[in-house]
């Protein structure tokens, strides 16, 4: 579940408390080249007030009318389609003739939103049923890898947290990256063995786990929608979450320092720990995309969007030159 279809759940339950009525509109499948992915969610007020967007403003302003006239006020759920010719495709500003295929609720179940929220809040993945022939949702335990499931009768979404990111290390660098990373739907976790760093950590939404860093790589038992970006400069606890790391399935492990240390770094896992040269080289390190950041905002920046590359199987572009031109320079290049 992305952060903007947390705020439509969030203004959903708030609209509930309000006496407001709304309709809840999923994207339950895409072809073509489609703005928005399945799953994506938008609530519709009777007003005509909107959260959330399924196609990234091509067809809202047809659901906003269709809505202000009725036609999604009452009744069981509904399947409405876009872009089903290459002429309405182009009405609606569908890209590349894309068709969209929505579920459209008209009176969710509200009990069933809250509980969805109890259980993401604490942690949970889940799962959302929806049967459109009643109605019905019924919210089940979900599980690392699920993906939403549509054959024309039941609509199974899947929501919570279900990227990881392990911080190591409680300073700057680390506040900004844990609060940008909420934003893009991670599960924050930080650990820091370093009482005087971590001390004061009060991030909120980035949970603090105790412990030693390679204890907790372990623990959480990585899997691949996790990520562990390694930030204390200190090699005696960098490493050690980087010799466990890069022996998980954990789709991205990162650590800061210039290009020569991490190079030490590399030579270091290689000849003392029981990795291989394969596992070494998953290494990011200097840790980020090239984007000349210095500060801990950029800095912060530029690891987030490596690890979006990575996540989403795109090559990040890279800048091995202007590396080489400053090796000792510590920062993402």
């Amino acid at each position: 579940m992305d952060s903007l279809d947390t705020q439509v759940l969030a203004a959903a339950r708030r609209w509930a408390n309000e006496g407001r009525r709304f309709a809840l509109v999923t994207v339950a499948r895409t072809w073509g080249s489609a703005p928005r992915p399945p799953g994506a969610w938008m609530i519709l007020r009777d007003d005509g007030m909107v959260q959330g967007s399924v196609s990234g403003g091509c067809i809202e302003d047809d659901l906003i009318r269709r809505k202000l006239v009725g036609e999604f006020s009452d009744g069981l759920p509904q399947v409405v389609r876009y872009g089903v010719t290459q002429d309405e495709a182009h009405r609606f500003g569908l890209p590349c003739g894309g068709t969209l295929e929505l579920v459209v609720e008209s009176a969710p179940d509200c009990a069933a939103l809250d509980a969805l929220a109890e259980r993401i809040a604490g942690g949970q993945l889940v799962r959302r049923e929806l049967d459109l022939a009643s109605g019905r949702v019924v919210i089940h335990a979900g599980a690392a890898g699920d993906a939403l499931a549509w054959d024309g009768a039941t609509l199974s979404t899947p929501h919570g947290p279900a990227w990881r990111l392990l911080i190591i290390g409680a300073g700057q660098i680390s506040r900004y990256l844990a609060g940008m990373a909420q934003a893009l739907g991670y599960r924050v976790l930080v650990c820091d063995p370093r009482e005087e760093f971590a001390g004061e950590w009060d991030v909120p939404g980035a949970e603090r786990v105790a412990g030693m860093p390679d204890d907790v790589v372990n623990e959480l038992a990585l899997d691949p929608r996790s990520a562990v970006v390694a930030l204390t400069h200190d090699p005696k606890l960098d490493d050690m979450a980087l010799l466990e790391a890069l022996k998980s399935p954990a789709f991205y492990v990162g650590a800061l320092g210039s290009q020569l240390n991490n190079d030490k770094r590399r030579a270091r896992l290689l000849e003392y720990f029981d990795l291989t040269a394969a596992e070494v080289a998953r290494l990011h390190g200097p840790v980020g995309l090239p984007i000349g950041s210095r500060t801990p905002p950029e800095i912060a920046v530029s690891i987030l969007a490596e690890m979006t590359a990575v996540k989403n199987s795109v090559q990040p572009v890279t800048a091995g030159a202007a590396r080489e031109a400053d090796p000792y320079a510590c920062r993402v290049g």
